[in-house]
């Protein structure tokens, strides 16, 4: 069960202020300041790291708003603490709450290696690209020690199995052995997330990540060692942060990012109050602006989520991104075209989950 939303500063270093009940949770908490906590100084949030005891691990969609059938997500809660991350509402699924408690209550799957294995082996099986993180990053600062995202890797190097996976965080080049090794037959893309070039903006709107010259450098050492790169302006913000989007392009380019994407700022569920909480905190002179240009992309709600608009919008506002968006594109050459991944040099794992033991077994 989610704890009660804590009345008083927020915690230093995350993304939401509050801990606000999940839509299941029976009974709704509200703080509320009694006047005793007035001078109190915010503290740390502790991060809780709990294993997971799953089946499976590859998921299965069928949205005709994403490239992709299938996906592995390592984690479920992220301690980048991104205050507008759309998976942030699953975390009420738990029962805890879509708030703090999403990035600092992380959930991590020690065994993803050998599910990934079992998986692989099933004779009904038929290889297709599996896209890494499109739910919660995977590398999250505790990636480094848990290594889960590692694994998952290692196991499709083994086996030659194609997949992309996006990240905003730096981290990811712990594994350019393995990226540039598939990238080079084929079997490999990166997205790196970049949101703002503005260092004072990133720490407020994802508090965790990788600071946005990190996230440069990264495309520039994955370009180098042969990594196709994609950049993601992604959520464009629009009063917020949609006026980089062109600075963020061209500094992606000349790092050596081939491509390029982007998605409007999405708010399901438990996000819409947590976001316009955080924008009254962190930029009350924006907030109204911002919330106003939100629901103008929306038909006047915080968010619809009908295939073919929830990624980008709808109306004048999203209009004029767009074609910013793609004229930007074009001008700093980021419309390359990619070559489809090769499902064609996958062979099937011979002694699948025998090579990496459970983590608590």
């Amino acid at each position: 069960m989610a704890e009660a939303m804590k009345a008083g500063p927020a915690p230093r270093g995350r993304g939401a202020k509050s801990n606000r009940t999940g839509r299941f949770e029976a009974l709704e908490r509200e703080a509320f300041d009694d006047g005793w906590g007035e001078d109190a100084e915010p503290g740390q949030l502790k991060t809780q790291l709990q294993p997971m005891r799953s089946r499976t691990i590859i998921a299965r969609n069928q949205s005709p708003d994403v490239g992709f059938d299938r996906s592995i997500n390592p984690y479920r809660g992220c301690s980048h603490g991104c205050i507008y991350c759309y998976a942030r509402p699953a975390h009420a699924y738990l029962g805890l709450s879509p708030g703090l408690d999403f990035e600092s209550r992380i959930f991590f799957k020690p065994n993803a290696g050998a599910l990934l294995e079992k998986e692989l082996a099933k004779a009904s099986y038929k290889p297709a690209t599996i896209h890494i993180g499109g739910d919660t990053d995977p590398y999250q600062p505790d990636e480094k020690q848990l290594r889960v995202t590692r694994q998952v890797i290692e196991v499709l190097d083994r086996v030659s199995h194609p997949f992309t996976i996006i990240t905003k965080s730096a981290l990811i080049l712990r594994d350019l052995d393995v990226l540039s090794r598939m990238a080079a037959r084929g079997l490999t893309r990166v997205a790196i997330s970049i949101t703002t070039l503005d260092r004072a903006l990133a720490r407020s709107m994802e508090p965790r990540a990788a600071t946005p010259g990190k996230r440069i450098e990264a495309v520039r050492r994955l370009a180098e060692a042969g990594v196709p790169v994609t950049v993601m302006f992604a959520p464009a913000i629009p009063g917020l942060n949609d006026h980089e989007c062109e600075a963020v392009l061209e500094a992606a380019a000349k790092a050596g990012a081939r491509g390029a994407g982007y998605v409007a700022l999405r708010l399901p569920r438990e996000i819409a109050q947590l976001f316009q909480e955080w924008l009254e905190h962190d930029h009350p002179d924006r907030a109204k602006k911002v919330m106003s240009l939100v629901r103008q992309i929306r038909q006047g709600e915080t968010y619809r989520s009908g295939w073919g608009e929830r990624m980008v919008g709808d109306g004048p506002v999203a209009e004029v991104l767009r074609q910013r968006f793609h004229v930007a594109v074009k001008k700093f050459g980021l419309d390359q075209p990619w070559t489809p991944l090769d499902a064609s040099q996958f062979t099937p794992p011979r002694n699948p989950g025998s090579g990496q033991m459970d983590l608590f077994g």
